[in-house]
């Protein structure tokens, strides 16, 4: 296979890939025209400031009282108005006195007829006990026959014999891994020096070192003054006090329109349309409308029997025989058929010792030995003698 490799795939050189190199820049030589065609075809022109366009000045009109009539009062002339009198028609409807005696379709149709109370049928709560015995026959107490059980075979119990031969228990681990005696391994645990709490660190640290232990001095307490009252008289003008001097000014007298009431005496004449046209009158209130009642009331006792407890006739209850077979155990004369496959197909066979567990086996030459301890052996080839 390896040959085959060899002869199929050979080695090819691996060539680099051309790298590109970008040219060097090299700046053109000359001026750059920096002319547009907005700047050529654009010419820029002066600018003059726009002047105010202001609208022609009015001559004013002199004040004076104005003597004209306008459209409205031209036109429209307030005129005499009259009241209207109503075309409401006179209310000529009044309730009757009488009472209504007409009958309605229900009263002539359904003529009220006598209820006679219903029968009770409900039975008695009361247990009634039968003295008749009770008949307990079945369909499967009159149809099931009874047949004998057959004897069930028991099987004699075998009794255990102990063997006179040794018993092998020589297994493959044995036979296989035979006992060396090596080397205990040792254990790199470094020794447990315990630091016993009570033991006092000596050495030096970087924040004993660095941070040393400096007098503090206690902080200073600082004295307040004592409060000295100033000596003169105190000043209470302020500016508002001096420069803004109080004036004795008059009460404002409030604005009103002139007011064109009319005063008169006469008293007031709280009369209108409404109360013309529409007359209180004197209401009374209606009575109850009842309606006379056409079923009388049943007298006399209640009996709540139903068409169930009139027509149901009781019957006496009939207990069904259990028909669950006895608890015995079934026994049979016929002896226990136990051949099975197994038994019958399976032959003995001897069984071999692996040569592994002799130290020279027979039929086989050592070869070498690891150095866990396996030893490895090869099997002899039988020669074959010519004729």
């Amino acid at each position: 296979i390896f040959g085959k490799i060899s002869l199929d795939y050979h080695p090819y050189e691996i060539v680099k890939q051309p790298h590109h190199v970008p040219e060097e820049y090299k700046p053109k030589q000359g001026k750059i025209d920096l002319g547009t065609t907005y700047k050529r075809d654009f010419n820029s022109y002066k600018v003059r400031p726009v002047a105010i366009v202001r609208p022609l000045e009015r001559q004013q009109v002199k004040k004076g009282k104005l003597d004209t009539v306008p459209t409205y009062k031209d036109d429209y002339r307030a005129y005499d108005l009259h009241k209207s009198e109503l075309y409401k028609p006179e209310q000529t409807f009044h309730p009757p006195t009488v009472k209504f005696g007409n009958s309605t379709t229900f009263q002539d149709d359904f003529v009220p007829q006598e209820i006679k109370p219903r029968q009770i049928f409900k039975p008695s709560s009361v247990v009634k006990c039968s003295t008749a015995p009770f008949n307990g026959i079945t369909s499967h107490r009159l149809d099931y026959i009874p047949h004998q059980l057959e004897l069930k075979f028991e099987r004699p119990k075998e009794v255990c014999k102990s063997t006179d031969q040794r018993f092998e228990d020589l297994t493959t681990h044995r036979y296989d891994f035979q006992g060396l005696i090596g080397e205990t391994a040792k254990i790199c645990r470094p020794v447990h020096t315990r630091v016993t709490q009570s033991a006092r660190f000596e050495g030096s640290t970087e924040f004993r070192e660095c941070f040393q232990p400096w007098e503090i001095p206690p902080p200073e307490i600082k004295k307040v003054p004592e409060y000295v009252p100033p000596t003169g008289s105190m000043l209470l003008n302020s500016t508002s006090h001096l420069d803004y001097v109080p004036y004795q000014a008059n009460r404002v007298v409030p604005i009103r329109p002139v007011s064109h009431r009319r005063s008169n005496n006469f008293p007031f004449q709280g009369k209108s349309t409404v109360k013309e046209d529409f007359p209180a009158w004197e209401n009374c209130r209606q009575g109850l409308i009842k309606k006379q009642e056409q079923i009388p009331n049943p007298s006399g006792k209640f009996d709540g029997l139903s068409t169930f407890s009139s027509h149901y006739v009781p019957h006496k209850l009939i207990p069904t025989e259990s028909c669950k077979p006895l608890n015995i155990a079934f026994k049979s004369s016929v002896p226990f058929d136990d051949v099975t496959m197994y038994s019958v197909e399976y032959t003995p066979k001897k069984q071999e010792i692996c040569p592994a567990s002799y130290s020279s086996p027979s039929g086989y030459i050592f070869g070498n030995a690891i150095s866990q301890g396996h030893k490895f052996f090869h099997k002899i080839s039988p020669t074959v003698k010519a004729f």
